[in-house]
């Protein structure tokens, strides 16, 4: 089970269907709002109503225990189920993504962003934050791929990403989290990556008893989109291994 990114959807994925091939049963759940599939939704007021909504549908279809990992938001999500359902998990993938709450600067960066969306949508969001979402390789060399995550945002209406932000902004510290992981764990990071660096990666992975680390060349804040094969082989190997 893969979870998203903010300010992205479940599509982000896309690449990682191809994990399906190799046998697996891949689920890409839409964390609620985004992709205005339900307009009128209530909007989730914190981490714990995504993660709850990730538990009910893992009843929903039936299924008792799963690799579950996300990239950014969609890791903290995973950090926070795990806080609450420890036994859904088989093993854990975290990519591009932090345990420690926002510090006061972060948190004023949302709310100037929850600013940005009330004015000029979601396509504002974009322009804001495309430049750190993406690596410097990618930014010069793969325009495609800023083509993508734009209309991946723009499908997304402001209200959920303004629910989003503040859900965020209102997270827990889950550092400790880290220490009680007792599945085992791939913690994954672009190289480029300025928003998660490596550095904060590996920490990550030092406070996890039986993680892995693997770090994506040429790639940002969404290695999965920008260099999907390297992704994808990061990925396979760990689930292989399982």
């Amino acid at each position: 089970m893969l979870l998203h990114a903010f300010p992205l959807g479940a599509r982000m994925w896309e690449p990682q269907h191809a994990l399906a091939d190799a046998g697996w049963h891949v689920v890409m759940p839409q964390f609620r709002g985004f992709d205005c599939r339900e307009p009128d939704e209530v909007p989730a007021a914190s981490l714990d109503d995504y993660a709850g909504d990730v538990a009910d549908l893992l009843e929903t279809i039936n299924i008792e225990r799963a690799v579950i990992g996300g990239l950014s938001m969609g890791g903290y999500v995973t950090l926070t189920l795990y806080r609450h359902a420890p036994e859904l998990f088989a093993a854990m993938v975290l990519a591009d993504t932090r345990a420690d709450a926002d510090t006061a600067d972060v948190r004023r960066n949302r709310d100037r962003l929850i600013a940005v969306a009330e004015s000029g949508g979601s396509a504002a969001v974009a322009d804001d934050m495309i430049p750190k979402l993406l690596g410097a390789s990618t930014r010069a060399t793969r325009p495609g791929t800023e083509m993508q995550v734009r209309a991946l945002v723009a499908a997304n209406i402001p209200r959920a990403l303004i629910a989003a932000q503040r859900a965020m902004s209102n997270r827990p510290d889950s550092t400790s989290v880290l220490d009680s992981i007792e599945v085992p764990a791939l913690v994954v990071v672009g190289e480029e990556d300025v928003l998660t660096p490596p550095p904060l990666a590996s920490a990550m992975a030092a406070r996890i008893a039986r993680a892995q680390a693997s770090v994506i060349p040429a790639a940002g804040h969404l290695s999965s989109l920008e260099q999907p094969a390297a992704f994808n082989a990061a990925l396979t190997a760990f689930l292989d291994r399982l």
